[in-house]
This record gives C-alpha cells, sequence and structure tokens, in this order.
C-alpha cells in the first residue's frame, strides 16, 4: 500500500506504485511467438503422411485458434496500460487532497484553534423544534445551539467553537465570551416532530492528513481525529 503526505505528494506516490517508470516483465522465453508458430506449423505440413494429409480444415482451424490467443494477448496488454494510466491519475488526485478538508458521516470531529467545524444534516420532514448540541472530549456539553422550525431539506452549519452559521446565515444566537479551545467535539443533531424527538445522522468536516493507495488503486483517506475513511464515504470536498 502506497502512501501520501505533504513530502512530495505526487512523486512519492507515483515513486511507490512505480507507474510511472514501470518496467515491463520479460517475455517468458518458451512462449509461442506468431513466427514461431507458423514456422511450426510449415514442419508440421513439410512432414505430413502423404498418404494421409491433414484435413486443410485443421489448418484454418489451428491459425483462427492461434489468432484469438493473439488478439486476447494484446487486448489483456491494452488493458493493463489503461489500468496503469487509470491508477497514475488516481494517485495525481490522490496527492491533492492532502491539508484539505472533507466531509464524512460521523458525529465526532477535531476543531483546530481558529479553525471551522462544518456539518450537514437532512430533515426527511420539516419540525418546529431544531437544535445542536455540542459536547468536549470528556463528555461534558459545552454548547446548546437552537434552530427552530425548520422546513424538510439539506441543512448546513458551521461552526467556530463560538457562533453559528446555518445554511448561510449568521444566527443571532451568541456562544460563549470566548471560542471554545481546539480539540475533539461531538455533535448531536436533535429534531422534534410529533412529539417525538429524534437524532438525526451528521455529517462533519475533517482535515486529510495522508492518502494510503492499495494495490488495487483504491484510496482511504487518513482523516484528523476519525483515522482510515474510504473514499466512497466522502459526502462532499471541502
Amino acid at each position: 500500500m502506497s502512501q501520501v503526505n505533504n513530502d512530495n505528494t505526487t512523486n512519492s506516490i507515483l515513486s511507490n506504485l512505480n507507474i510511472a517508470n514501470k518496467n515491463k516483465d520479460d517475455k517468458n522465453s518458451n512462449e509461442l511467438g506468431q513466427s514461431a508458430f507458423l514456422e511450426l506449423m510449415i514442419t508440421q505440413m513439410n512432414n505430413q503422411d502423404p498418404l494421409s494429409p491433414q484435413d486443410n480444415g485443421d489448418f484454418i482451424a489451428q491459425l483462427a485458434q492461434f489468432s484469438s490467443v493473439e488478439g486476447l494477448e494484446r487486448l489483456n496488454n491494452r488493458f493493463e496500460e489503461f489500468s496503469g494510466s487509470f491508477m497514475s491519475n488516481q494517485a495525481l488526485q490522490a496527492s491533492s487532497l492532502v491539508g484539505r478538508q472533507v466531509t464524512v458521516p460521523t458525529e465526532k470531529t477535531l476543531l483546530f484553534d481558529g479553525g471551522i467545524v462544518s456539518g450537514s444534516v437532512r430533515l426527511e420532514e420539516s419540525t418546529n423544534d431544531m437544535r445542536i448540541n455540542v459536547y468536549d472530549e470528556a463528555g461534558e456539553q459545552v454548547s446548546a445551539i437552537p434552530l427552530g422550525s425548520r422546513p424538510a431539506g439539506d441543512l448546513s452549519f458551521r461552526w467556530d467553537g463560538q457562533n453559528v452559521e446555518v445554511n448561510g446565515e449568521l444566527l443571532d444566537w451568541i456562544g460563549g465570551e470566548e471560542p471554545l479551545p481546539g480539540g475533539e467535539y461531538r455533535f448531536e443533531v436533535l429534531v422534534t416532530q410529533d412529539g417525538k424527538t429524534e437524532q438525526l445522522e451528521t455529517a462533519l468536516s475533517a482535515n486529510v492528513n495522508s492518502v494510503s493507495m492499495g494495490d488495487d488503486g483504491r484510496l482511504t483517506l487518513n482523516l484528523a481525529g476519525l483515522g482510515a475513511v474510504n473514499i466512497g464515504d466522502v459526502k462532499q470536498f471541502n
């Protein structure tokens, strides 16, 4: 498995994957090439029993079979070249993710000093009471953010440890006198519908520390505070 980090990411992953300068394996010396096959067939014709010669159809069948095998071999070679090119492009894309933020399904993430945590939830139905509770690493509630009535649909929010912006609008609600310090925080988004309170699934932002690429070309993001996350689980590239 290859890993991409901040140190010369592009050259590192290409070197580790050995894509850019990949050497082709030497052909097996026992492999039957086209010229060898034709020479063998001519020798077979010269040495066949004149009283019982091989039917022409048999020779044609041999040629057709060899042509099919040769065509499949060329197709496999082309596919390997295409696969190598695809993995090379994946490697270049992976290197650009390091240092950026992505949004993934999770309840907790890291807030860096002076940074912002962005998140999103989806309301299947409208609600007359929505709120976000924030807990620190010790499990103590450090913030309670009332959002009031909200229509059905996607809702995004940004939190800097003090103030909250919802769907691009800064709330009048003000947090503490000072922003909360950086650290790990857990977010609980609650809605009340028909007298019942339900917790919604949240997606939060996290920093990409490094990217790992498996031999099969699959990318795994190593996120700050969260660990390894499959790139297919990413909801948004920030």
